[in-house]
């Protein structure tokens, strides 16, 4: 039962992100990269506060509070601001297909940092989704152009430290809260998004806040941050990153179907063959992994504890 609601939270998780790529194109257009990411994390880190005061969860020691900001600046300051300002600079079909790298770095990270080692069968479901996104944004029709060159970069960044990031949560995992890791890596994002907002601030302007705009903005900042967060830090606790590296996939397939619903785009075959594909991918990967040969679980877990507890706090 665990295992089943780890993989349905990662799920629900990537669903949400992917309509975050149809929202925050738009609500971009409107405000700056740097401000909206403020704004998106000022408004997680207030709903998640007022849920653990509520239940009186607040509370962490200081060497622990002090891991997870480091934390949250390396995912929500620099990942997410690469990932906005990609998303700026570049296109949405571009966004997809660069940020979709992050589940191939998640296993690189994995077996570097946790020791994790990826069974043949994960391997093989890496592949096929990975054919499965290229199916569904058929990157042949993305716009890569020097003008965009420079958001690709910034995508290529994010999906870098997003893998980063995951994986040091899911250490994170063993000594704090989904909820916990949530409101003090939001906390850390903001000291770096914060000051990068007042500095973007002297060159691009807010432009005028439409129902609409306020709209986006609450999900941006409460459900695709507050509550996806959640429920990805719920996945990586119970599942083998390599397993929630598979789910990332349904992010893609999810923003072209809503950009499908929302703005008229047509569904082709390319989109339903890459849907199956990733589908069939998840179901391979849904399994349990494969074990390091020579070493129990339990032991790999113990030797490699220490040594992720102190990347985490070096990071």
């Amino acid at each position: 039962m665990n295992r089943t609601l780890g993989i349905l939270a990662g799920l629900a998780a990537a669903a949400i992100w992917g309509g975050m790529y149809v929202v925050s194109k738009v609500v971009l257009e409107v405000i700056p990269p740097f401000a909206l990411l403020s704004l998106r994390l000022v408004l997680g880190a207030g709903l998640l506060a007022a849920w653990l005061a509520w239940r009186r969860q607040l509370g962490l020691d200081r060497k622990a509070r002090w891991r997870l900001l480091a934390l949250g600046a390396l995912g929500f300051g620099l990942s997410l601001g690469l990932q906005f300002v990609g998303t700026r600079l570049s296109t949405a079909s571009n966004a997809s297909l660069v940020t979709s790298a992050s589940p191939a770095f998640m296993v690189l990270f994995a077996a570097l940092l946790l020791g994790e080692r990826a069974s043949g069968r994960r391997i093989a479901a890496l592949v096929m989704a990975s054919a499965g996104v290229v199916a569904v944004i058929q990157p042949g029709g993305a716009e890569v152009g020097s003008a965009s060159m420079l958001g690709n970069l910034a995508l290529l960044g994010a999906a870098l430290t997003w893998g980063l990031y995951s994986v040091l949560v899911k250490a994170a995992s063993r000594w704090a809260g989904p909820l916990q890791i949530g409101l003090y890596t939001f906390m850390g994002g903001l000291a770096l998004s914060m000051p990068a907002a007042g500095v973007e601030g002297q060159a691009l302007s807010i432009g005028p806040l439409t129902t609409g705009i306020v709209l986006g903005v609450l999900y941006l900042g409460w459900v695709s941050t507050a509550l996806a967060m959640v429920l990805w830090t719920h996945a990586l606790a119970k599942l083998e990153a390599s397993l929630v590296s598979i789910l990332f996939f349904a992010q893609p397939v999810v923003g072209v179907g809503l950009g499908a619903a929302l703005l008229g785009e047509r569904l082709n075959l390319a989109f339903w063959l890459g849907a199956v594909a990733i589908g069939a991918s998840l179901l391979l990967a849904a399994g349990p992994s494969g074990s390091v040969p020579g070493v129990s679980r339990s032991a790999l877990t113990h030797e490699r504890s220490q040594e992720t507890q102190e990347i985490v706090q070096e990071t």
